[in-house]
């Protein structure tokens, strides 16, 4: 068999290089497709359009298997389209149910809901002649770039339906407000994947829910079949899985019970059939693991570390107390202590660092984020979540979404990022906020100067201004009105004091008394803290 790919040279933001280079499941995508086919094709070309693509086929009398490389798909997918498509010995396209309300027919879920999205290579067709099951019907499908020829045939290709076998699913129940207006907070999880990747929103789906979220659905598949309350019903695939089954439910007591095996096998969801891990691997005894998860070679998990469901790359290192769950973390990555997570991919060589929190986000390769970041996933005011897709805001299916962070990019302290959002390859972006951030030494009070309890007297700042000095030699005066504060009519006291020599106790320039910022300094120490404007 002769492998035929279609070059798709679209850039996908905020990588600026093409999907076949971006790494999925620890692989650039281009290696996945040609280890999932590996076992089929003896000879590859490469084509740039659809004209040579015909050229080629028409020239050739071999079998063929062709698809674009920016396609997605797992190994279900692809060996049920070639065994089908071998079954009906004519040439084939690959293709899904579409929903066609007039003859009652549902549509391919997974694809419908998820693949769809922001897609413009997955095209449905409302009168196609197609084969499902056997037979011959019109209607409506999806169709999408991979082909299969026999050898020596050479007419067109029918369109050939796979099921995806999607199911839906959500990692845990939540509140009802956190799907208001978009249903629940499920995903139709398949298990035969199949995305055109064409934004940072498919490299997500591909790495969380068509990646490591599959890996979920299939172990449940086949753990719901071969039970013995239904032994009567049985199929025969149900036979074929009973011994594996029974194997896997030994070995996990086993390791559970076993005094010399490692304390983390505590629990049948982190036995071996379940959680494989790599050679010259150190993982702390205090560390919980649950699969279905790959760990790979030389990687360092510390004290308190959760993991769940996730691939680990090579050479990866987690420190105590992250976490990470329904995610990706691809070769060289580093966490730090109490970095956390959730249904996100990071791609080679970057770094989250401590007490940073990524929700569905996705980060290039060589990226560093520093300390205490928080890329939010929800809009809480109920709005759709919108993305940035080729020029145009677009708004998406989804309840929850984090991020995009491009290759070789530096992000700083402290930032919070909000739902949607690109940051693209090679930006430094350094915190700067006048209000925030203390950029010199903060000036202190006296260290033997103590109010009449022994407590020392403070200098307390409503930063970056001077609030109350206990040096300022004025007359006390008397507590000021309690309704003067809120309304901020300058009863309370005199505004603050600048120090023009001083940038750190200076106000910005472009601060306005009365605004929505309280400029007044109290006098008394009883006042402190009790500016409304600044909530306390």
């Amino acid at each position: 068999m002769r492998r035929i790919i279609i070059r798709d040279t679209s850039r996908i933001e905020p990588f600026a290089e093409p999907a076949r280079d971006l790494r999925i499941l620890n692989k650039p995508l281009w290696l996945m497709q040609r280890d999932l086919l590996k076992a089929h094709y003896a000879h590859t070309s490469e084509v740039d359009s659809f004209e040579e693509l015909y050229n080629l086929i028409d020239q050739s009398d071999e079998e063929l298997i062709i698809y674009r490389d920016n396609l997605f798909f797992n190994a279900e997918l692809i060996e049920t389209f070639i065994a089908r498509a071998k079954t009906l010995g004519r040439p084939c396209q690959i293709a899904f149910w579409a929903t066609d309300e007039a003859r009652g027919i549902k549509g391919d879920a997974s694809i419908e809901k998820h693949a769809l999205q922001l897609c413009t290579n997955i095209v449905r067709h409302d009168h196609a002649t197609y084969h499902a099951n056997g037979r011959e019907a019109q209607g409506a499908v999806h169709l999408a770039d991979i082909f299969y020829y026999p050898a020596g045939q050479r007419v067109a290709p029918v369109p050939l339906i796979v099921e995806t076998i999607s199911r839906e699913m959500g990692y845990y129940h939540i509140p009802s407000y956190m799907a208001t207006n978009q249903g629940d907070l499920t995903y139709q999880i398949p298990l035969r994947a199949f995305l055109s990747i064409e934004s940072w929103l498919h490299v997500l789906m591909a790495n969380v829910l068509m990646g490591v979220f599959s890996l979920a659905a299939q172990q449940d598949s086949r753990m719901e079949k071969a039970r013995l309350i239904n032994i009567r019903n049985w199929t025969q695939e149900d036979w074929q899985l009973f011994p594996s089954k029974i194997a896997f439910s030994l070995n996990a007591l086993w390791e559970k019970l076993n005094p010399l095996e490692e304390p983390w096998r505590n629990h049948f969801l982190s036995s071996r059939s379940l959680v494989t891990v790599g050679k010259r691997c150190s993982i702390d005894p205090t560390a919980i693991i649950h699969g279905p998860t790959i760990i790979g070679d030389d990687v360092y998990i510390g004290p308190g570390v959760v993991i769940a469901n996730s691939i680990i790359g090579n050479n990866v290192n987690v420190m105590q107390g992250s976490q990470i769950m329904l995610s990706v973390v691809s070769d060289r990555c580093f966490m730090p202590f109490n970095a956390g997570l959730f249904m996100t991919a990071l791609m080679e060589n970057s770094m989250v660092a401590q007490n940073s929190t990524l929700q569905l986000c996705v980060v290039g390769r060589n990226t560093f984020i520093g300390a205490n970041n928080v890329f939010t996933d929800f809009n809480l005011q109920g709005e759709p979540i919108k993305v940035a897709h080729q020029g145009r805001v677009v708004e998406i299916n989804l309840p929850v979404l984090g991020s995009a962070v491009g290759h070789n990019c530096k992000i700083g302290s402290g930032f919070v990022v909000y739902p949607g959002r690109m940051i693209e390859s090679n930006a430094v972006i350094i915190f700067d906020n006048e209000k925030n951030l203390i950029r010199k030494t903060v000036p202190g009070h006296n260290v033997d100067d103590v109010d009449v309890r022994g407590e020392p007297r403070r200098i307390v700042y409503h930063w970056p201004n001077v609030y109350i000095d206990p040096a300022d030699d004025r007359d006390q005066v008397e507590p000021p009105d309690t309704r003067a504060l809120y309304t901020g009519n300058g009863v309370a006291g005199e505004h603050y004091r600048e120090r023009s020599d001083d940038q750190l106790l200076s106000l910005p320039a472009d601060a306005e008394v009365g605004s929505s910022v309280n400029h007044s300094v109290m006098s008394l120490p009883v006042a402190v803290g009790v500016s409304a404007r600044r909530g306390g």
